[in-house]
């Protein structure tokens, strides 16, 4: 009896817990399609009782979301592409090769790790503005092309490869190169999904270094657009929460469809 009264006791918890998770995606999801009448009632409505589509019109018009939300994409993407790149070859080098001091150099970039964004982001945010990149896509990119995380993950992947594939795959005169695209790459896919979809929601959600970057609304990310069209309208709130729904989007198709993908990316090389 006590081991039932503990079981529901904990599905009871996750409940509750599940509920206030979802009761603020729930609210996003119907509030961009309600309109005036449903956004100002007290208590809130739960269900609206007039499905509308001209808050995403109307935000819009209120700011270039839409030019905003092709350069989150083309943001993202680009920073996703570089640091997988990156990530495959530094790691690649670390295991492979035969270099010396190698054990210090995988330190920098361990340490790298341990630097905060704020200590840096003033000298980033100077030489980019010197190489008159400021208020472009190669200064919305340029500080992310590489990162520690994505070669610290794929080098514990790395190392957990049979050392006798790698051996077989030389005899049969496979190089470096075709050894690493043809063979290393594809059969570490979980890991390389899991950098994929963190690198893209980091660089996806990022707000501040857009916001210093920038000059012109055109250049700005989904994410400033937000913040500027809850100062466009703010009387309307529907508008807000349709722009939102809009950058929601990605991200929980990339939590839903890949968390297979976090979880086995994430644990491989963890235990060798």
């Amino acid at each position: 009896m006590n081991r039932v009264l503990g079981g529901l006791a904990a599905y009871l918890l996750l409940g509750v817990a599940a509920l206030t998770v979802l009761l603020p995606v729930y609210y996003v999801l119907v509030g961009a399609f309600m309109g005036p009448g449903d956004l100002a009632v007290y208590p809130p409505a739960v269900v609206p009782h007039h499905l509308t589509t001209g808050n995403f019109a109307a935000a819009a018009r209120a700011v270039p979301l839409a030019r905003q939300y092709l350069n989150s994409v083309l943001v993202a993407g680009v920073i996703t592409a570089a640091q997988l790149l990156t990530s495959v070859l530094a790691a690649y080098a670390l295991v492979f090769l035969p270099l010396r001091g190698r054990g210090a150099v995988f330190g920098v970039f361990l340490a790298t790790l341990m630097v905060p964004w704020e200590a840096v982001i003033i000298p980033n945010y100077l030489t980019v503005s010197d190489w008159g990149l400021a208020n472009s896509y190669f200064g919305l990119v340029l500080p992310f092309l590489a990162s520690g995380f994505g070669t610290f993950m794929l080098r514990q992947s790395f190392r957990q490869f049979p050392a006798e594939l790698r051996d077989a795959a030389r005899i049969d005169g496979a190089g470096h190169w075709r050894f690493l695209w043809r063979i290393l790459v594809p059969l570490n896919k979980p890991s390389l999904a899991a950098i994929a979809i963190y690198v893209f929601l980091s660089a996806w959600n990022q707000y501040f270094w857009p916001l210093i970057i920038t000059r012109t609304p055109q250049m700005q990310t989904v994410q400033i657009g937000l913040t500027s069209l809850s100062y466009a309208d703010a009387a309307d709130p529907g508008l807000i929460l349709a722009g939102v729904l809009l950058s929601l989007l990605p991200t929980l198709a990339l939590v839903v469809l890949g968390q297979r993908f976090i979880v086995r990316g994430l644990t491989a090389g963890a235990v060798r």
